[in-house]
């Protein structure tokens, strides 16, 4: 089946000085990167509100002088309410786990532009679903579950489909500080839903679904005016240049040179006569163990994205119990280290051409950060920042390297050159893998609170290391390459 011929976007029909020759290659491109940036990030702000309703839904806090905070929602306010709230979680993320697997299938045969647009309008219109159940007073557990299933369908559909366009513009621009800078649009859409969400709390818990999932829906259809799926239906030349990229044979580093169609490729590129298999791509080099990492590393970084707002609400900071909103608002700070971790981590990786050995590295350092923040982080506001400021760029920046930067390597590498289509694949392997541990994350974290943070926070240190101990091999190899690259290196300037 072929993909369908992209439709044009209507704004360009309707301003025709945004085409050719009165804009340039370079407008496009940072204007598709703007447009894209901002589309997941929508994605993400919707995907907030659970969080930083959590505390107003779950069971009651209780103060020093036992007295009741909080009235909660059923079916969340009993004695098992964490639970139900981690069932709820789990039903959203299993069901987007699923879902990126044939989303980007799907994308392959259709068009992208209104293919991301159907799932932006379908996410905003569930999102507020989820929020009408404030005003419908509806109690029934399978009425959330239900609502967060389609939605987490529908979620889905983002990631690859930015991912597919930003590749047909910046096909070979992959490198990981830059991919680092774009993918912040995960970091910037929690931090805006955070703010959101809680700015409009104090209104009734259904406002904070509600106006997110309208800026959802506006945001899409700013998308469906103004984007562009690849400069091609623009009459523009794809922009064409090789990537080097180092490439482990029978231990030894190799460089390698691969000229390739684009991050996920155009099948009307594709020089294989088939797209690589699944089983296939999980036997490629490297794509085992960094999607088994991200598995650990996103099962962390989601049970931030789930539960931080409600631990801060129901852990006093220097004796004192913050307020929903306040909660709400101070864990953006998570996120905000997240945007720097992810950069950081891109910036590393290229100065030092390693993508394990920096991904191990800012996984250790993120296991004496998380036990600073759990055991220091009360003692004053100035502690609770800068400890939850680390710990997100810590955890978060191998989760942002590993689905892009990593992804783009390991599905370009030698082993497929020719195969344009292998990248879709890969990236559906790692992210999916991920989301499923994005998904095991937060359900661990509400059944396990009901014994105490400190489980919670020993769940998480625990992935953290089975994440490192994935790595370790590549890890290996990269250190022996370098040591190797440097020994010929000195080998060739002491021949001359």
């Amino acid at each position: 089946m072929q993909p369908k011929t992209p439709t044009l976007a209507p704004a360009l029909t309707l301003f025709p000085s945004l085409k050719p020759p009165h804009k340039t290659l370079l407008f496009h491109q940072i204007l598709v990167l703007t447009i894209t940036f901002f589309a997941y990030a929508s994605f993400h702000a919707s995907r907030k509100p659970p969080s930083i309703v959590k505390s107003v839904l779950g069971p009651t806090l209780e103060t020093n002088n036992s007295a009741s905070i909080d009235t909660g929602w059923a079916p969340f306010d009993g004695p098992q309410g964490t639970h139900r709230l981690g069932e709820v979680d789990l039903a959203f993320l299993s069901s987007y786990s699923m879902g990126m697997y044939f989303a980007g299938h799907l994308g392959d045969r259709m068009d992208l532009r209104l293919f991301l647009v159907f799932g932006m309008m379908g996410s905003g219109v569930f999102t507020m679903v989820f929020g009408f159940g404030y005003w419908l007073d509806l109690h029934l557990l399978g009425f959330f579950v239900g609502v967060q299933i389609v939605c987490g369908l529908f979620q889905s559909i983002g990631w690859p489909c930015v991912v597919a366009i930003v590749g047909n513009w910046f096909g070979k621009s992959k490198r990981g500080l830059i991919m680092g800078v774009w993918n912040s649009h995960t970091s910037v859409g929690n931090i805006i839903g955070s703010v959101v969400a809680s700015g409009v709390l104090e209104f009734g818990w259904g406002w904070s679904f509600l106006v997110p999932g309208l800026l959802v829906i506006v945001v899409g259809i700013l998308v469906f005016m103004f984007l562009v799926v690849s400069p091609e239906d623009l009459g523009l030349e794809c922009p064409g240049m090789e990537v080097e990229m180092n490439v482990e044979v029978n231990g030894d580093s190799e460089r390698v040179v691969s000229e390739e169609a684009g991050l996920l490729g155009n099948e009307s590129l594709d020089t294989s006569s088939s797209a690589i298999g699944f089983l296939e791509a999980w036997r490629l080099p490297g794509v085992a163990p960094f999607a088994f990492c991200l598995f650990f590393s996103k099962l962390v970084a989601y049970t931030f994205l789930y539960w931080l707002p409600f631990y801060i609400r129901h852990t006093a900071v220097a004796g004192v119990y913050l307020s929903h909103k306040s909660a709400g608002i101070l864990s953006t700070i998570f996120d905000i280290g997240g945007v720097f971790g992810g950069i950081l981590a891109g910036y590393i990786s290229d100065l030092i051409d390693a993508r394990a050995v920096t991904s191990i590295s800012f996984l250790l350092l993120s296991i004496p950060a998380l036990v600073f923040y759990r055991v220091y982080g009360g003692l004053s506001m100035f502690a609770n920042i800068g400890l939850m400021f680390l710990s997100g760029l810590l955890v978060n920046g191998p989760y942002s390297l590993i689905t892009t930067a990593v992804a783009a390597d390991l599905g370009t590498q030698s082993f497929v050159r020719g195969n344009s289509r292998a990248l879709a694949t890969v990236t559906a392997i790692i992210d999916g893998t991920g989301s499923v541990g994005a998904a095991l994350g937060p359900l661990l974290a509400g059944y396990i609170s009901s014994r105490g943070w400190n489980s919670v926070f020993f769940m998480l240190i625990l992935a953290i290391f089975f994440a490192i101990l994935f790595l370790i091999r590549v890890a290996r190899t990269e250190i022996k390459g370098k040591l190797n690259e440097g020994k010929w290196f000195w080998n060739s300037i002491s021949s001359h």
